[in-house]
């Protein structure tokens, strides 16, 4: 649990408390609210604040000062508060006691990996389906940034307890795939590729790399040559995207093919579902989902007339077989562009009796490369993109990681190559990296010098303001991760990462480890281990390299 969520118990036991001996009084069958806890504007006023009282005042039909003061004359203080006190207009103020806040440091020490982890009290089994680019060329770094946030998201979710299924849907089933045959085969032949065809060196490559089994069998059938070539293309395309992914630190569990929804029966299953529900119609020779009575503003085709199944079908089929496999919630990762298709299978979801909401959408905002000040301009269809793998290649794995994850998925980033390379405090991700390494050497030297770690007496000894400061950011981790999971969002850790790193800047800067007090040494040391271990422990959620030297 973490200290939020401990603390917030403590005021919900009093409240509790209080209502039970009469001295609240709140109607029945009035919901109480979430108590919430926030850290105060002004750190004067103490460590965190809640508003409790006013929130319970339209209820409990009395002021927020005197609810305040009745919850704190039924407070069972713990161990980890100093004092609470009543603030206008009714906030209640919590101080936490030095003493048991540094004597944390050992707890916290001895917990290594496992410290901040397991905290969800309902755990759930999550699909998380990300990247999903359709295998019709390299991975291209706009499609990429769903990689960055599905693997972490999923490394969040898995930390706190979900099980967690990764899952990758490729497109191995429509017009694409036939464009791309259509392309290898042009540039293989020398004619001229199709106006929906695609170009680039990649379409030569695979022009070049074509077996000639595979050109023989597609020049023997004319016909059906595009789906040939183009279903070796894609499954070649896909291997490379596999590797880019693989460098890059992201696996998956299920590699989705669209066609398998069909083969497998699924979208049939799902048609039988809506129209067991009634939702099922048809007209001008098509099949349709009515969409327009769950608030749609227009019903959407699964069959056209011509018998052929739309991307929509596909993609209810795919909501039943996941759920199919036992998972509470659906996770699905897509670009921006996609927000048309999010009301639809939400509502095919509800239709087929499904809970809408365990059904949820994240929209990724595009990505802007930039160097120099300059915008590089991308187009898979001419050409003329990024790789991931050109990206990893210029500025490494873990500074990759770091940019991407930084911000909140639905802002759009600009990602400064030059800034990324750079060997500086000016980029984060060395800035926290470096944090790792200098608490790794103090530790070294520490250990040549023979000065030994102790946690035995943090609790008396480490009370400078620097050192208390570290603390607090240590026992924030575990709402840190707690409240990426709770919010799906992963801009939270390596957020908390560079703050932590900055709170072990200043103390290494304001207060000397190794010094001529042995115990206070040992004490720090201590404090400097913890971190060490903190610090790698977001690191890794990140995917990213906790070096021990830089």
């Amino acid at each position: 649990m973490s200290l939020r969520a401990d603390l917030s118990r403590v005021l919900a036991d009093a409240r509790d408390r209080a209502i039970t001996a009469g001295d609240l009084v709140i109607p029945a069958p009035t919901p109480l609210p979430e108590v919430g806890l926030e850290r105060p504007a002004h750190p004067e006023h103490g460590d965190w604040a809640s508003n409790i009282a006013m929130q319970l005042a339209p209820v409990a039909r009395s002021t927020p000062m005197r609810i305040a003061e009745t919850i704190v004359a039924h407070l069972e203080k713990p161990a980890s508060i100093d004092e609470i006190a009543v603030a206008p207009p009714g906030f209640l103020n919590i101080r936490l006691d030095p003493a048991w806040v540094a004597g944390q440091v050992g707890p916290i020490r001895d917990a290594g990996m496992s410290y901040g982890r397991g905290t969800v009290s309902d755990p759930g089994r999550i699909n998380v389906e990300f990247v999903s680019a359709n295998p019709t060329g390299p991975l291209h770094v706009g499609n990429a940034r769903g990689a960055f946030v599905g693997d972490v998201l999923s490394r969040v979710l898995g930390a706190v307890g979900h099980e967690v299924g990764r899952e990758y849907y490729f497109n191995d089933f429509g017009a694409q795939v036939l464009n791309l045959g259509l392309s290898v085969l042009a540039r293989r032949n020398g004619t001229e590729i199709p106006e929906d065809g695609y170009r680039g060196s990649y379409v030569e490559e695979l022009a070049a790399e074509l077996p000639a089994e595979v050109a023989q069998e597609a020049a023997g059938r004319p016909d059906d040559a595009a789906r040939i070539v183009g279903a070796w293309a894609t499954e070649r395309v896909r291997t490379g995207i596999e590797a880019s992914l693989a460098r890059l630190g992201v696996h998956f569990d299920v590699w989705k093919e669209e066609s398998s929804l069909h083969d497998g029966g699924w979208v049939e299953r799902a048609v039988e579902r809506l129209r067991a529900s009634g939702h099922v119609y048809e007209a001008d020779g098509a099949t349709w989902f009515g969409s327009t009575a769950f608030g749609d503003d227009k019903d959407r085709v699964i069959y056209r007339s011509n018998g052929l199944p739309t991307y929509f079908a596909s993609d209810i089929g795919y909501v039943t077989e996941k759920l199919g496999r036992g998972f509470d919630e659906l996770i699905y990762i897509w670009g921006v562009d996609h927000h048309g298709t999010v009301a639809r299978v939400r509502n095919a979801a509800e239709a087929m009796g499904y809970d809408r909401d365990a059904i949820r959408m994240l929209l990724i905002a595009w990505v802007r490369f930039v160097r120099d000040g300059v915008e590089i301009s991308m187009s898979k269809r001419s050409g003329e993109f990024i790789t991931l793998d050109e990206v990893l290649d210029e500025v490494g794995v873990d500074a990759a990681r770091w940019f991407f994850s930084s911000r909140a998925y639905t802002t759009g980033i600009d990602f400064d190559l030059e800034l990324a390379k750079r060997q500086s405090n000016e980029n984060p991700v060395y800035y926290v990296q470096y944090a790792h390494a200098r608490a790794s050497s103090i530790l070294r030297h520490a250990a040549e010098a023979g000065v030994a770690i102790d946690a035995g007496r943090t609790g008396e000894l480490l009370r400078h303001p620097a050192e208390q400061l570290l603390v607090h950011h240590l026992l924030d981790f575990p709402d840190a991760l707690a409240t990426a999971a709770a919010r799906r969002e992963t801009h939270e850790v390596p957020r908390y990462a560079y703050e932590l790193a900055s709170a072990f800047s200043a103390f290494y800067r304001d207060c000397k480890v190794l010094t001529e007090d042995e115990a206070l040494s040992s004490a720090r040391l201590a404090l400097v281990d913890a971190t060490r271990s903190v610090l790698a422990n977001a690191l890794d959620l990140l995917g990213i390299s906790a070096p021990a030297s830089m």
